[in-house]
């Protein structure tokens, strides 16, 4: 994530689970005694089965069989047969439904479930969202008339149109309401920062990148679950896991090493990246790439200002950018002899606020970083980087690792900092 374009990546999580398939029923609420609950939760998994299953195997006809039975352009299983072809193109490797609560009224009925996919040769584990499916009987038999995101999960990139999906060496992008020659200049500007972040960072990563590019800033709050208000001139989002005995955000969760859980997910604003050039664009990509690749190596002991910037000490890497260029905000506070006192805090990168204090966190981050890398060497700067994300917790996890590594104090090591600032920007 960066300010310029770029948002926290810890913003959103996808929640994990380690069972597959349907696990039975949990928090049964029906009519009719328990047989009739039985009855009708044994016609939910059936249908929902069946319905996974054509997913699965790409049947279409079998999965708008699903749908309650109708005709015309505006029936159910018109709904449905659109469902499928939306999602079509995306290359899924698993899907399947768990049952976790069933709600019963006569002919009608509501199913809460989590939902469980996977993209083939990205996904290394599921990624689960909790949907909420309505279900409707008819002539012995039960249908699902609705399946929709629970009221605190987000949408899927196929809720909002027909995906268009492109491969690229490092990548794979999928987009919506989008030409396929845009999405190849995404794949291309992808698949030059996979390299890029490799030959900087030496952690164990896949090497390898999902880009999703909805039609507009309001589509890409529903992939994120949030107000489009929190990301307007954001260009680019990651989102993924990091371990649960580290965790970062209460949005967060996992514990799998690198590439052993769900691929993160780079989401693109296309509103804000539109206006960007090609260095720009770039950079951003390699930025948010670089997210993922120090995804098991950051923590919640890793602060923003590290995690940040170093990712933008990544994206500016080898650009031939000063920072004064780089830093244009910052650069104004130093010359008007407002040299910050200290870090940012995380509350600094927040969404939504004071823009050019934003950029200025952004900014402070990356030069804390470039100064790292000029003085210790890049080797030690991503020495520090895992040592901070090791830690077990916050409190004392910077001090640590600037002692264990660098070989230095929290006060010098600011003071470092801001003579570095003055030096560099003015």
């Amino acid at each position: 994530m960066a300010g310029r374009g770029r948002a926290p990546k810890r913003v959103v999580g996808l929640l994990l689970a380690g069972l597959t398939g349907l696990a039975g029923l949990t928090g049964l609420v029906g009519c009719g005694g328990s047989a009739g609950t039985d009855a009708a939760s044994a016609g939910v998994r059936q249908v929902l089965d069946r319905r996974a299953a054509a997913v699965r195997d790409g049947d279409e006809e079998a999965f708008v069989a699903t749908a309650p039975p109708g005709s015309g352009a505006t029936s159910e299983r018109a709904g449905a047969r659109t469902e499928f072809r939306n999602r079509r193109a995306v290359p899924l490797t698993e899907w399947s439904y768990r049952v976790t609560g069933f709600h019963r009224s006569g002919a009608r009925a509501t199913a809460d479930a989590e939902l469980r996919y996977r993209i083939a040769g990205y996904d290394r584990a599921p990624v689960v969202t909790a949907r909420t499916l309505s279900l409707t009987r008819a002539e012995g038999r039960w249908y699902v008339s609705a399946d929709r995101p629970a009221d605190d999960a987000s949408r899927q990139l196929w809720e909002q149109g027909a995906v268009v999906a492109l491969h690229g060496e490092h990548s794979l992008v999928l987009g919506v309401g989008q030409s396929r020659g845009m999405l190849r200049g995404y794949a291309g500007l992808a698949d030059r920062a996979v390299p890029a972040v490799r030959q900087a960072w030496h952690g164990e990563w896949p090497g390898r990148i999902v880009v999703l590019v909805p039609e507009s800033l309001e589509d890409m709050a529903e992939l994120l679950g949030a107000p489009a208000s929190g990301y307007r001139g954001i260009a680019a989002v990651t989102t993924g896991v990091v371990s649960e005995a580290k965790r970062r955000s209460p949005r967060s969760e996992g514990g799998e090493r690198a590439g052993q859980g769900p691929a993160d997910r780079i989401i693109v604003n296309p509103d804000a990246y539109g206006v960007l050039g090609s260095f720009g664009r770039q950079v951003v990509l390699t930025h948010e790439t670089t997210h993922v690749a120090t995804r098991a190596s950051t923590s919640a002991a890793t602060p923003l200002w590290l995690s940040e910037g170093y990712a933008d000490w990544v994206g500016y890497l080898g650009t031939g950018r000063t920072a004064a260029q780089a830093a244009p905000e910052l650069t104004r506070a130093v010359l008007d002899g407002r040299v910050p006192d200290a870090l940012p805090e995380d509350g600094d990168f927040g969404f939504g606020g004071d823009a050019g204090k934003l950029a200025r966190a952004y900014e402070s981050g990356w030069l804390a970083c470039l100064m790292i890398a000029e003085r210790w060497g890049e080797a030690r700067l991503g020495e520090f980087y895992r040592a901070v994300g090791a830690h077990e917790k916050r409190a004392g996890a910077v001090e640590a690792g600037l002692r264990e590594v660098l070989d230095t104090s929290p006060e010098k090591f600011t003071e470092l900092w801001r003579e570095y600032l003055r030096e560099r920007l003015v």
